[in-house]
């Protein structure tokens, strides 16, 4: 059995009024036309819906149950086609978002924020992973875009957008030599005792690494951390310095303080890029990368 749209609305403008001639004039049609409608719905139902009299009609018990069960299913379907169009258009939906740990400070929450006021139907969820592995999922399609640290040794099957570099800065416990200070160059550091990431974990280990050795030394390694929030750990210890993105200076654990490096270094700017997959058509997509106003590098 099948009722079309139009005999529900039909039907409910009946229920509304109990008048058919009312009905009809709100329904912008005549009569005739619409008794035989209800006619036609009775019958495809299989039950009277509704009592007739000399002074309108009314519903039986049958016809007010089917009336409350018709106004759902009208509110449904128009809720279901204007869902289907926003998601279209890119304004609902789910997103699924990667990123290297560095961003979760500062470009992640402004990310968030963006969705939040300008795409408050999309729900974004997110997933913390190394540059390397967003990259690849991206291309295969779990993840619909990355934040990762540029340069990318393999970037085949995805697009790339420049997003605001960050500078690297150095993490002291308060009370330091140099807690007090503006700014340091990175040979001021040479006797002191560091916090590093391991090189295998991440492009910002490798960069603190090189870093320092274009100053002209290799870090004396005191500790060691798999995460920006172990090396401040470290370092709020009291026992050493760590090289980390400035924008945890917001975050920093409570007797750290995060100084900027006067050094003019490439190793010491961290890039970072939006990573999206090649030849993808994603409405929602596309509206997030317009949102971050990022530039595209591939």
């Amino acid at each position: 059995m099948e009722i079309s749209q139009r005999a529900l609305e039909q039907f409910v403008a009946v229920a509304d009024e109990e008048h058919i001639g009312r009905a009809a004039a709100r329904l912008m049609m005549t009569q005739p036309p619409l008794t035989q409608a209800i006619q036609r719905l009775e019958r495809a139902v299989g039950v009277e819906l509704l009592e007739r009299s000399r002074r309108g009609v009314r519903l039986t018990a049958a016809g007010r149950s089917f009336a409350d069960d018709a106004r759902q299913l009208l509110v449904a379907q128009r809720a279901a086609v204007e869902r289907a169009r926003r998601i279209a258009d890119g304004a609902e939906g789910d997103l699924r978002v990667g990123h290297v740990a560095g961003l979760a400070h500062e470009t992640v929450p402004r990310l968030l924020g963006l969705v939040h006021r300008k795409m408050s139907g999309v729900r974004v969820h997110l997933t913390q992973r190394s540059s390397a592995e967003l990259v690849v999922a991206v291309r295969a399609g779990s993840l619909d875009i990355a934040l990762a640290r540029a340069p990318l040794a393999d970037h085949n099957g995805v697009d790339l957008r420049a997003l605001p570099d960050e500078r690297l800065g150095v993490a002291v416990p308060v009370g330091h030599r140099l807690s007090a200070t503006s700014s340091v160059r990175l040979v001021e550091l040479r006797d002191e005792r560091f916090a590093l990431l391991p090189n295998a974990w991440s492009e910002l280990g490798e960069q603190v690494q090189s870093a320092c050795r274009r100053a002209g030394f290799a870090p004396m390694v005191a500790a060691r951390a798999d995460g920006l929030p172990g090396l401040l750990g470290h370092v709020s210890a009291g026992g050493c310095v760590a090289l980390v993105p400035t924008s945890v200076a917001a975050m920093t654990a409570p007797g750290v303080a995060v100084i900027a490096l006067a050094d003019i270094d490439d190793d010491l700017t961290l890039r970072t890029c939006l990573v999206s997959r090649s030849g993808a058509t994603d409405p929602m997509v596309d509206r997030v990368v317009a949102l971050l106003g990022s530039t595209r590098l591939t």
